[in-house]
């Protein structure tokens, strides 16, 4: 198992690099809507629609992200264009936040539907998920998925350093969860759920967090890098408090992702969301914890007006 995951790890990292050293953009837009589009074959297949209607599911979401992408003029297949310095700072809800490209409106819808609605989904569980209709239930994977692709498209339009910066976030909140829960885990957090979780490790998954936002705005500060950090960004925009706030919510919403994918598995009786990945389950599997962090970074991001 471990040969097969290290495999599938190296596979997909040699595909990965390229997209992201190459000047043209079009090869990460491809290879990751190709990421999520398989997302939304899982994700139909997890909610009662295999088969044809799980293949349609994957065009929908390829097909909507690509409309959506066009209808906000993200640099999906071409270089983003470089914001002018005497370009307004706009903060309106209708406009896309300065130097970004999709308006601050959909951001914002998409705060209370993963606060409010992961957290109704968490606390009644994945027998009264079962219970929805199976339409209902693919159309809110279609708006999450396409939500989480253009929040990465716009994301990755600020640099290779800001990307990084949100990815790492995730990484290290299920880094230090792992590692804490293992050394202090005592109150289970969601037993229905997933029995090995524990408050002790969401509060230790946290503190990484903080602490590679600290040493992450000491490297932008005094290395050469192509952008600011998310957490430089949150720092300058909204004070040190504000950071440390934005920073925990977004770990929290990390391990939100992580939880709600598991809830849809075990209501299909699934142990991963598919065998995509040999090693690793499935796309869902390795991006669960992202799906809420991606968009939710950037509607954090509308509170900084520095």
């Amino acid at each position: 198992m471990l040969r097969q995951r290290v495999i599938t790890a190296v596979i997909l990292v040699a595909i990965l690099l390229p997209t992201l050293v190459v000047e043209a953009v079009w090869p990460f837009s491809l290879l990751s809507l190709a990421f999520i589009s398989a997302a939304g074959w899982e994700w139909s297949r997890l909610n009662g629609a295999p088969g044809a209607r799980a293949w349609l599911m994957a065009a929908a979401v390829a097909g909507g992200s690509i409309y959506a992408a066009h209808g906000f003029g993200l640099p999906v297949w071409q270089q983003p264009e470089v914001l002018s310095a005497s370009q307004p700072h706009v903060h309106d809800v209708g406009h896309p936040l300065a130097g970004f490209y999709t308006p601050t409106w959909v951001w914002l819808v998409a705060l209370p539907v993963w606060v409010v609605g992961g957290g109704l989904a968490l606390r009644h569980g994945p027998r009264y998920w079962g219970q929805w209709p199976e339409w209902p239930r693919r159309v809110l994977g279609l708006v999450l998925l396409i939500g989480a692709w253009l929040a990465l498209v716009d994301i990755k339009a600020q640099g290779g350093n800001f990307m990084l910066s949100v990815f790492c976030l995730v990484w290290a909140a299920d880094i230090g969860a792992y590692f804490g829960g293992r050394a202090f885990g005592r109150r289970k957090l969601a037993p229905a759920i997933s029995p090995g979780k524990s408050w002790e490790g969401v509060w230790s998954g946290m503190a990484a967090v903080l602490l590679l936002a600290v040493l992450w705005i000491a490297i932008d500060r005094h290395v050469g890098v192509d952008s600011p950090s998310l957490y430089s960004r949150l720092l300058l925009g909204i004070g040190p408090v504000g950071m440390v706030l934005a920073l925990a919510f977004l770990a929290a919403m990390s391990v939100v992702g992580d939880l709600f994918e598991s809830m849809i598995k075990r209501q299909a009786g699934a142990k991963d969301s598919s065998q995509l990945l040999p090693g690793h389950g499935g796309v869902l599997d390795r991006v669960d914890a992202l799906l809420p962090v991606l968009p939710l970074s950037l509607a954090l991001m509308s509170l900084c007006h520095a």
